[in-house]
């Protein structure tokens, strides 16, 4: 059986080689690092997304994580909650749907933007809640990459009302909130967490920290018998 990734790569053999090449470089410039085998993959591949080697450094991991995401995503059906449509877009379907994976998020439901009003709360917080609701956040991979409001919530969620996501991918960007809502996060053991220390973040980021992730899965996958 082979064990070279076909779902999780570029689809031609130019785009293969330029982001092979891309890997090459951010490997030759980044210096010294501390991650692990398993976790450096996921940050080369953020690096990648924005060109910016700070994230060797500001990423931060929760011991079981990557191991998390791949068990996650081998399981089959896994949903992926995010607090954004730009996640869900920019996430691969092909990729995603071979895992049988599939995307939600509900920040611009009707409902969700009437409570928010109501409430004088934020439309992230309602769409955490609404995806608890509706049971998603239990054994799913939620990717929080705009809204720090999402992540302080989902923080609560899991500490006062028991939700147990398989992993969380969070890097809200901002100026407001986002290095805290980070830090919140940090402070949970009993659910695997990826973050950004900071400020730094976006959807970009969660794109690729996801993307890295599904490779390591069919890679995984592959190396079965």
């Amino acid at each position: 059986m082979s064990t070279v990734n076909t779902v999780t790569e570029q689809l031609t053999r130019a785009g293969q080689a330029i982001e092979h090449d891309s890997f090459a470089i951010i490997d030759a410039e980044v210096g010294p690092h501390a991650y692990t085998d398993a976790q450096w993959p996921i940050v080369r591949r953020m690096i990648h997304a924005n060109a910016d080697f700070d994230f060797n450094g500001l990423t931060a991991f929760h011991a079981d994580a990557v191991e998390a995401g791949i068990t996650a995503m081998l399981k089959g059906g896994t949903p992926v909650v995010a607090d954004v449509e730009m996640i869900c877009s920019g996430l691969s379907q092909p990729r995603l749907g071979h895992f049988g994976m599939k995307t939600h998020q509900f920040i611009s439901d009707a409902d969700v933007i009437e409570t928010a009003k109501a409430e004088d709360t934020t439309r992230a917080v309602q769409a955490m809640l609404k995806a608890h609701r509706k049971g998603l956040l239990n054994g799913a991979i939620v990717g929080i990459g705009n809204a720090p409001t999402a992540l302080i919530e989902l923080v609560r969620l899991i500490r006062e009302e028991g939700a147990k996501p398989a992993l969380v991918v969070g890097m809200p960007v901002g100026f407001v909130s986002a290095a805290e809502s980070k830090d919140l996060m940090a402070e949970v053991n009993a659910v695997p967490w990826i973050i950004i220390r900071g400020r730094k973040g976006g959807s970009t980021l969660v794109v690729a920290a996801l993307h890295a992730l599904l490779s390591l899965a069919e890679a995984r996958q592959k190396a079965q018998p």
